[in-house]
């Protein structure tokens, strides 16, 4: 039986900074990931792969040059799987190095196994080299993570039909893709395809996508995802995958209506990766997502068991999860916690990309907040004219009571940088006041916060009149 202060399951962006942060306050530290290497689905198959394969597609197609060029240019005419895959490993490496670097210079144990609740305090691990380890610890943080939903209908066969952890094992690239499920994972992988010139297909149940974005930057990334040339196919439900002897895949909706396409993404949610740990050992019961209840430091009903990241579900997100960790293991140590964030920025990275922080205008109107908005164009910009952007939107919510500002949402490259400038602001108590006072670089994105908060000072000064 081996002793530790901590014994963390998982090794995804909450699990790392809890165990650094534990090794920093003179602790002993464990870490347990059941994957060959550490870092998590983020590192392996979620958050950092998609980007790199977003990043990736964009320099290969040039479709940032576009807006000059026209649509038929293009910086590598036949761009392949093997294509994608090598700057992905490159990066995914890397990723992994530094990680295991910290966690050396910290002191903290890494094991690579299975671990699963003998109790509340005793771990067995089954590792992957065929050991097995057993863990005593003062307190528990469960940071599994989730991993993708695999209903019983859909013939998963890792090359035809996938889901999104195995996007990062494709061996060829298709002719045309059906995605199914519009939530974030999904637009961002049916929007990576067609830049590729994949003819995609985006199929939803509902008859709304991403409900979380204020409306209007909604409409406006429909617009443009549309205008690319993906098939939006919203508010009926898939009754039915098949594949054919020919290489086809049909998915059959509830209304008959039959699409064909070479391969079929499935990106309709996600679970919590809770089903090995043995929770009812210990009293714990999960969701029928498979997650996990926490209070307000993240303590599960069992006082020495916490649960943080995705396994806790809402928001699900790489940088609040790196926060839920450092909380966590301070509260289970006895140190003293900082607030949590009041506003988190949302970053979608889809083509275009989009972001999000605070009130939506829909949320003001809920409240009856009186407000106003302000309203830029990016390609208006200087800088969107040098980029040669030829679409993107951002949008400012003030207060007209106090000009405080309540919401910045933006659509359009750049979008998950520039959103970090409305977070300050909107953390600080901030007003439209600091926009119009302030000078920012020139030619710069950022330029359009000043002339979206003159766009709002306009309009409410009229309303003085």
């Amino acid at each position: 039986m081996q002793h530790y202060d901590v014994i963390i399951i998982g090794s995804g962006p909450a699990g790392k900074t809890a165990a650094i942060q534990g090794a920093k306050l003179g602790k002993k530290i464990a870490i347990i990931d059941g994957m060959p290497q550490v870092g998590g689905v983020c590192v392996h198959t979620g958050t950092i792969p998609s980007k790199t394969l977003r990043e990736t597609v964009l320099n290969l197609t040039g479709w940032r040059e576009r807006g000059f060029y026209g649509r038929s240019y293009r910086a590598k005419a036949d761009i392949s799987a093997a294509d994608l895959m090598q700057r992905l490993n490159m990066t995914l490496q890397s990723e992994v190095d530094i990680l295991e670097d910290h966690l050396l210079r910290n002191g903290v144990d890494v094991f690579q196994g299975i671990g699963t609740f003998l109790s509340p305090s005793e771990i067995e691990v089954k590792t992957n080299i065929g050991e097995t380890c057993l863990l005593k610890g003062k307190c528990v943080i469960v940071a599994v993570g989730t991993h993708t939903f695999r209903p019983d209908y859909v013939p998963f066969d890792g090359e035809r039909v996938i889901d999104s952890d195995e996007v990062t094992r494709m061996k060829k690239l298709p002719r045309s893709m059906t995605v199914i499920g519009a939530g974030v994972v999904g637009v961002e992988y049916a929007t990576i395809f067609s830049t590729l010139d994949i003819n995609v297909t985006l199929v939803e149940p509902r008859e709304t996508m991403l409900d979380f974005i204020d409306n209007e930057v909604l409409m406006h990334f429909r617009h443009d995802i549309v205008d690319e040339g993906i098939r939006l196919q919203f508010g009926q439900k898939v009754s039915k995958i098949e594949k054919r002897k020919n290489g086809t895949c049909i998915v059959t909706l509830e209304s008959n209506r039959a699409i064909a396409s070479d391969m079929v993404l499935f990106a309709a949610g996600r679970v919590g990766a809770t089903d090995k740990l043995s929770l009812d050992k210990i009293g714990l019961e999960t969701d029928h997502r498979g997650r996990l209840s926490v209070d307000e430091h993240f303590q599960t009903k069992v006082p020495n068991v916490y649960a943080v990241g995705d396994v806790i579900g809402f928001p699900s997100l790489a940088s609040t999860s790196l926060e839920q960790g450092r909380a966590a293991v301070l509260h289970a140590l006895g140190e003293e916690v900082h607030q949590l964030p009041e506003f988190f920025p949302y970053g979608i990275y889809a083509v275009p990309e989009m972001s999000s922080v605070g009130m939506t205008e829909e949320e003001v109107i809920k409240r009856k907040i009186p407000y106003e908005v302000g309203i830029v164009p990016l390609p208006e910009t200087s800088r969107g004219k040098v980029m040669g952007l030829q679409s993107g939107l951002m949008k400012l919510v003030f207060s007209t009571k106090t000009r405080r500002l309540l919401g910045v949402h933006i659509v359009g490259e750049g979008a998950t940088e520039l959103i970090h400038i409305g977070q300050a602001v909107l953390t600080l108590k901030g007003t439209l006041d600091y926009f119009l006072e302030n000078a920012f670089n020139y030619p710069t994105l950022a330029e359009a916060y000043k002339v979206a908060a003159l766009h709002a000072h306009n309009r409410m000064a009229a309303l003085q009149e």
